[in-house]
């Protein structure tokens, strides 16, 4: 069987935004309209050009962290060696506009992220559960 490994030319840097359990759930965090947060990330991943991607998914794991953001490097990212960034606790319109300009700058391997935001990084499930074991 011949198979044929197709590789995106340019896969932009994608925000992969939790909406499961907890993440963007206005009963557990009230304070926050997860709605607008969604809505603005989609807007930026419009008025980029292609920049970068915005998509959701259903619960990422780390649910004390809610909300939780990967942001997924972009093709030129992961040539540099980048892998997905986990961002916890993003819920305020800083971190919003942090991640929007992150993203809009190259992501994870391109750009670095802003202080604040490099304050609310968070080990991946697995990562922490290894670490855990030790």
């Amino acid at each position: 069987m011949n198979r044929t490994v197709i590789r995106a030319a340019h896969r932009p840097c994608t925000l992969v935004v939790c909406r499961g359990c907890c993440c963007g759930n206005p009963h557990k965090h009230p304070g926050t309209d997860h709605a607008w947060q969604l809505d603005r990330l989609r807007a930026g991943a419009l008025d980029s050009g292609g920049r970068f991607a915005v998509r959701t998914t259903d619960c990422l794991g780390p649910c004390d962290q809610a909300n939780v953001i990967v942001v997924q490097p972009s093709t030129a990212g992961r040539q540099a060696g980048a892998r997905a960034v986990w961002i916890g606790f993003a819920m305020d319109d800083d971190c919003t506009d942090d991640l929007l300009r992150w993203a809009a700058e190259g992501g994870p391997g391109v750009a670095e992220p802003s202080a604040a935001l490099a304050l609310q990084l968070i080990r991946p499930p697995r990562e922490a559960r290894t670490r855990a074991r030790r």
